[in-house]
């Protein structure tokens, strides 16, 4: 009966490793034709295409798509029902970039809060 099964291994492992061998031969197929899929004559002329878009130099128009820079988020108010929010899930045992995420401020408004309703021991 184990012999059976030990047999059974050998000839599932036999095939998964035919099947891994005909999987890595597939892959190296597609790769070589992806500069001719992509329109690329030669290796090194898709390599430095690729490295181009890597360092974030596009072309058309997914250059133009970016988002603005120097856009900054809105300010959070903090209220009295925030600081209430945030000192349950502090009792409840969250930790705080978990509270950050739940009540939608960061984690230093967070320290603040806390710090704020005292539930931060004192530095030494």
């Amino acid at each position: 009966m184990v012999t059976d099964k030990i047999k059974t291994l050998a000839i599932t492992r036999a095939k998964v490793a035919e099947l891994e061998k005909s999987i890595a031969t597939e892959l190296n197929k597609e790769l070589a034709a992806l500069p001719a899929k992509y329109g690329y004559a030669n290796l090194p002329d898709f390599f430095a295409a690729v490295s181009a878009a890597s360092r974030g130099k596009t072309r058309g128009p997914a250059a133009k798509a970016k988002a603005p820079a120097g856009k900054r988020r809105k300010r959070a108010v903090i209220t009295s029902e925030t600081k209430a929010k945030v000192k349950s899930l502090v009792e409840s045992g969250k930790t705080g970039a978990e509270i950050a995420k739940a009540v939608g401020i960061s984690l230093p408004s967070v320290q603040n809060i806390k710090k704020d309703l005292g539930l931060v021991k004192p530095r030494k």
